[in-house]
């Protein structure tokens, strides 16, 4: 992770501008650029140095006529190919190791559009070109990396930051800069791709999709693999990351650094965690924390997340916490994780979905918006503690073929949910079979149950039930429905004032599905739970 700063206004005539770009120092503390052109263009750049980690790597990139510069917080994972083909054509010549540089060469070649187009990647990136004194700008498609944008209070001229707390004390209104998207640098935002609704549906058999999961994963986890600094894990237990660990584990010659967390009192997933790091043979760390450090960690991790919604607030105080313990005990800078395939291949929730084009529905509905919900919740908890976030299920090739597997065969038809990517790894033992066929169960009720009575039970002593009904009015958009909400609500107006809108809505399931109506996010209120706490 790093943090990215870029402004066609020139801020560097305002006196705080350091310490607002300051504030996403976290993204990266390896190194600080700031640099500012005749025009009054600002480009600043943190940081986290993982492929060259040289300074030659450091940023903002440079053609060498110095007419083009690049800001990228990102990782890409074709840079191999893209390297070679212009080293080969003789039409560029690189001036450092870093795979960002690829975007130059591709840029003052191709341009914008065929640029955000060609990359194989996660990435948000920031494009300064000198002599068309224009500023371009784009987002991968899933949204893994952050950016928003917004217009200068001064003189109303575009800038874009990693978080939006940096912009916040200089902008009227700042939005998120939409995934898979770019922007012109004439005022327009065009998607380039959508991978939540590829073309059309596959017409592969079953055993021709089940190899193509397992194919297009393992891939996803290979690419991600590569970096000149020490690679983590995070291994909750659950299927998702536990496959991204066994499929590693067998391309490494060396053993995985795995970490799990869970709270004192009775964490869920520990022993399963444990488990598969026996099975892969992996260096494993266990990580606990208590009911006292859940509430303690609840303010800085709203101002982290620049989110109200629950789901969101409550994932993320254990994520934040095992990934505050990496960094102060190990030299890890990368770490993989297994977020997205939910979106892909369901929740308990859309155990219920009432027809397979619901079910297909309600999966490019959570595609679409994971930069708003668990994608945020990995960026900022990990990126927080100066580490790298790599989401294999992310792979744009993966979750473009996955979703374009037909609803009916990725529904609980077989009453086990995510039946397809666990049957495509049945036979390649990377994992114990009891993790492979294990019921899912939620990350936040996983770490213990007690951490989210936890916070029910401290939202109780600051709130009446007259607040709840007085909510409505002081907070019309998205009102907080329970005490918690508002607790978390409260916290972060105190932060970003008038911001609410940054986020959609609460993450809750399908309310318009039978057994869907539920006052609460945990998949602990559902009838179809069973032994997912097990």
């Amino acid at each position: 992770m790093c943090g990215l700063f870029a402004s066609m206004s020139d801020v560097s005539k305002i006196p705080e501008f350091t310490s607002y770009f300051n504030q996403i120092l976290h993204r990266g503390p390896d190194s600080t650029v700031m640099e500012r052109r005749e025009s009054g263009v600002v480009l600043a750049f943190h940081r986290l140095a993982i492929m060259d980690t040289t300074h030659a790597g450091d940023q903002p990139l440079k053609d060498l006529g110095e007419s083009v510069f690049l800001l990228c917080n990102g990782e890409i994972y074709n840079f191999e190919y893209w390297r070679k083909h212009y080293q080969d054509l003789g039409a560029y010549r690189f001036q450092s190791h870093s795979d960002c540089e690829v975007i130059l060469p591709l840029y003052l070649d191709k341009g914008i559009a065929a640029t955000a187009s060609a990359l194989d990647a996660e990435f948000a990136f920031v494009i300064w070109d000198d002599k068309k004194q224009k500023m371009f700008a784009a987002r991968d498609p899933i949204g893994i990396r952050p950016l928003f944008y917004g217009y200068s209070k001064s003189d109303k001229k575009i800038m874009f930051a990693s978080e939006a707390k940096v912009l916040v004390p200089l902008c009227d209104q700042v939005q998120a800069f939409p995934p898979g998207h770019y922007y012109d640098g004439e005022g327009k935002f065009i998607r380039f791709k959508n991978v939540a609704t590829p073309a059309k549906s596959t017409g592969d058999d079953l055993e021709t999709i089940l190899e193509k999961i397992n194919q297009k994963l393992t891939e996803g986890v290979r690419k991600r693999l590569v970096a000149d600094v020490p690679v983590g894990f995070l291994l909750s237990g659950g299927l998702d990351s536990s496959l991204v660990c066994g499929i590693a584990a067998k391309m490494l010659k060396r053993p995985l650094i795995t970490f799990s967390v869970g709270l004192r009192k009775n964490p869920i997933d520990l022993p399963h965690a444990k488990k598969v790091a026996e099975f892969i043979k992996s260096n494993h760390h266990e990580v606990y924390f208590t009911e006292e450090e859940t509430l303690q960690a609840v303010r800085e991790v709203i101002w982290h997340l620049e989110t109200w919604d629950i789901t969101t607030v409550r994932a993320s105080i254990p994520m934040y916490l095992v990934c505050k313990y990496i960094r102060k005990h190990s030299k890890i800078k990368v770490l993989l994780t297994g977020e997205v395939s939910d979106e892909i291949f369901g929740y308990k929730y859309t155990d219920f979905a009432p027809s397979a084009e619901e079910f297909q529905k309600e999966s490019v509905k959570r595609i679409e918006e994971l930069y708003m919900y668990d994608v945020l919740r990995a960026d900022r908890c990990i990126a927080a503690h100066s580490l790298e976030a790599r989401v294999p299920f992310a792979d744009l090739d993966f979750v473009e073929y996955c979703m374009s597997i037909p609803g009916l065969k990725k529904m609980n038809t077989h009453n086990m949910g995510k039946w397809l990517l666990r049957k495509a790894f049945e036979k390649d033992n990377f994992i114990p079979d009891s993790i492979l066929w294990r019921d899912k169960a939620a990350f936040s009720d996983a770490v213990g149950h007690s951490m989210v009575e936890t916070l029910k039970a401290h939202s109780e002593n600051l709130y009446t039930d007259e607040d709840i009904v007085r909510a409505k009015k002081k907070y019309p958009y998205k009102t907080p429905f329970t005490k918690e909400s508002l607790w978390y609500r409260d916290i972060f107006e105190e932060f970003y004032p008038g911001k609410s809108d940054w986020i959609k809505d609460f993450w809750m399931p399908n309310k318009s599905w039978k057994n869907c109506d539920v006052q609460d996010p945990s998949a602990r209120v559902l009838p179809n739970y069973g032994k997912s706490g097990d």
